[in-house]
């Protein structure tokens, strides 16, 4: 009773990636040097409607025109990803806004540290420490992964047309 196979209502599977396919597929991403950042290669697969914001724009765009079973292994250059940093999302922040945090010897703070803040519209929005003085904190509010390059891996396991409907038989 535990497996599961989708079969398409109609034969029409799509020859490739469009915009409005249903895709399926395993990926991973890592740094340009290798280092990993997230996969699903030992997990369930993913499965998302090309275009509906599932993915950054530039991991669509690697995507388009690929078929089932096709592999795809591209570097991405920030733009394409996480973007580049912004100047302007690095904040200078006193100290002593900070005096309690800092002086928790149990979870200390220092650079590297990711510390939650909330925005006006009282959104959670996380900053990563960048240095710490005897006045200031910097804090930078850029996406992590900004500025960098992002090896994008996937294996697409289906692709289904876009109006294509699937159902589920168990």
């Amino acid at each position: 009773m535990g497996n599961s196979v989708t079969m398409p209502e109609s034969p029409q599977i799509s020859h490739g990636i469009v915009p409005g396919a249903r895709v399926t597929l395993h990926f991973a991403l890592a740094l340009a040097d290798g280092t990993p950042i997230d996969s699903n290669f030992d997990k369930a697969p993913a499965t998302f409607v090309m275009g509906d914001g599932s993915l950054l724009p530039g991991f669509e765009q690697a995507l388009l025109g690929a078929v089932s079973g096709q592999r795809i292994d591209v570097l991405l250059p920030p733009e394409q990803s996480f973007g580049l940093g912004n100047a302007d999302n690095v904040q200078v922040l006193p100290r002593r806004r900070f005096a309690a945090l800092l002086a928790n010897s149990t979870d200390p703070v220092g650079e590297g540290t990711v510390l939650s803040f909330t925005d006006t519209g009282g959104f959670e929005i996380p900053g990563v420490v960048k240095s710490i003085d005897e006045d200031t904190l910097v804090v930078d509010f850029n996406h992590p992964l900004a500025g960098r390059e992002i090896r994008f891996n996937a294996h697409i396991l289906a692709v289904l047309a876009p109006g294509v409907q699937a159902m589920e038989i168990r």
